[in-house]
């Protein structure tokens, strides 16, 4: 009897070992092939025919005066007197079924003429029916659609994670459809400058030439973003990539769809700052965070939620505030009518007040371009007005005549003149209105005296000639 039971403690383990084994086995075994086939090609296959490809092209004139002469243009074979055209190329997204796409300003701007592309090879001609400089974003028609398109439906990019795999979707130096994959790299890059709203996703998908206003998008085929810009040394990508979260695509979008031919967002009525270090530490904060108000418009949406010089904004409905490009994001994104809640320090203590999201007051801005011999010779100027500082983001200005643009290589454009400067006065007129300018620049002159306001600071130049 003594013999048996280690008998059967022997064969128990025997058992046991076995059972070990071949549960090892089976954990070991080699997978099936679908078991292996760990593949994109499913999100791929269902987004990739709402990108397009996009072709823009601008005619220009050869300024050369040896182009006026008809034998020298047929000698040398150009035609048309020396006009030349620039192409671009891009990418583009489907987000409406009617024909609707979104790409990038730079993508599109003085374009002629804009052709699409879709990715079984057929081409449509499009028209631009919004442009946002603010953000880059274009939104594209194609022209005499009669049919629905594929299009991708938009994420919360809000909810995107540093990690996330992602793909990116264009036409990289024209090769064609190009799909690439990669992480979320960072989230809420404000320190770009490449628009008014810095707020981007950082991604190491390989983006390139070509890829711009075409489309990042998460692994279940929702759109995240639109490829806008790359860093880069050479040209090519080197693993930093830029897209303009979704979010703010929506609004652009939605702003087409309601057939605005601009962009309306919210207006705060307050100039805000970045906090340094050193405020930071003035204020008792534990690192430079969060958006200083210094100055409140008068009868603004700010001044009438109680928000005061000196407050620092912390939060946009709960979404914390690091900087004031965060903010400018924050805001931006919200939809109009409603209120947001802006949690603000103010003193050392925390509060929130709810602000009205409405849009900045707008009067005419009647602009002209000056055609005249004068300084201004190429510029556009317009009416300051609420809407138009916001939109410039100018300081401490609501009123006067401002330059919206200048055409290159025009007079205005080599004397140095630029968008957002404020013209004070010209040869000692003061300058309210644009027709004022209009009026001080019809006649020419030996010597031109003009004051202007830049970021700030008053400038005084005279001219001769």
């Amino acid at each position: 009897m003594r013999l048996k039971r280690p008998l059967t403690v022997a064969v128990l383990a025997a058992i046991a070992l076995a059972g070990i084994a071949v549960a090892s086995a089976q954990q070991r075994q080699v997978p099936t092939a679908a078991d292996l086939r760990l593949s994109y090609a499913p999100v791929v296959q269902r987004v990739a025919p709402a990108v397009v490809n996009v072709y823009a092209a601008k005619v220009i004139q050869n300024r050369n005066p040896l182009f006026d002469d008809p034998i020298f243009r047929q000698f040398f074979g150009m035609q048309g007197g020396g006009r030349q055209v620039q192409r671009s190329l891009g990418s583009g997204v489907i987000v409406d079924p009617s024909g609707l796409i979104v790409t990038n300003v730079h993508v599109i701007e003085g374009a002629d003429e804009v052709k699409v592309a879709l990715a079984d090879k057929r081409e449509f001609e499009a028209e631009i029916v919004l442009k946002d400089k603010r953000s880059d974003l274009a939104v594209l028609r194609i022209k005499d659609a009669h049919e629905r398109f594929p299009v991708l439906e938009f994420a919360n990019s809000d909810a995107l994670e540093v990690g996330d795999v992602v793909l990116a979707i264009g036409d990289p130096f024209g090769v064609g459809q190009t799909v690439t994959h990669g992480i979320v790299s960072a989230l809420a890059r404000t320190q770009v400058g490449i628009t008014d709203y810095q707020f981007f996703i950082q991604t190491d998908a390989a983006i390139n030439p070509g890829n711009s206003g075409g489309a990042l998008v998460d692994l279940t085929g929702r759109l995240v973003g639109i490829n806008t810009a790359i860093f880069s040394r050479s040209g090519g990508s080197q693993g930093i990539g830029f897209a303009i979260p979704a979010n703010m695509v929506r609004v652009v979008v939605a702003s087409a769809k309601s057939g605005g031919a601009e962009v309306k967002r919210p207006w705060l009525g307050a100039k805000l700052q970045q906090v340094t270090a050193d405020i930071a530490d003035s204020m008792g904060l534990k690192r430079p965070a969060g958006a200083l108000v210094a100055s409140v418009t008068p009868g603004g949406p700010a001044e009438h939620a109680g928000i005061k010089a000196g407050d620092v904004i912390m939060s946009v409905d709960t979404q914390a505030v690091d900087d004031v490009n965060a903010f400018d994001y924050r805001f931006a994104t919200k939809p109009l009518g409603g209120t947001a809640t802006l949690g603000l320090l103010r003193g050392g203590h925390d509060l929130s007040v709810k602000v009205a999201l409405q849009i900045a007051p707008a009067t005419p801005r009647d602009e002209i371009t000056i055609r005249s011999r004068s300084p201004f010779s190429g510029a556009k100027v317009a009416n300051l007005s609420p809407a138009l500082a916001d939109e410039l983001q100018l300081q401490n200005a609501d009123e006067g005549v401002v330059v919206v643009d200048v055409d290159n290589g025009s007079y205005a454009s080599n004397l140095g003149f630029r968008r957002g400067d404020i013209i004070v006065s010209v040869n000692g007129e003061h300058i309210a209105k644009t027709h004022d300018l209009a009026r001080a620049t019809s006649s020419p002159n030996r010597s031109w005296q003009i004051v202007i306001r830049r970021g700030g600071q008053q400038i005084s130049a005279v001219f001769n000639g």
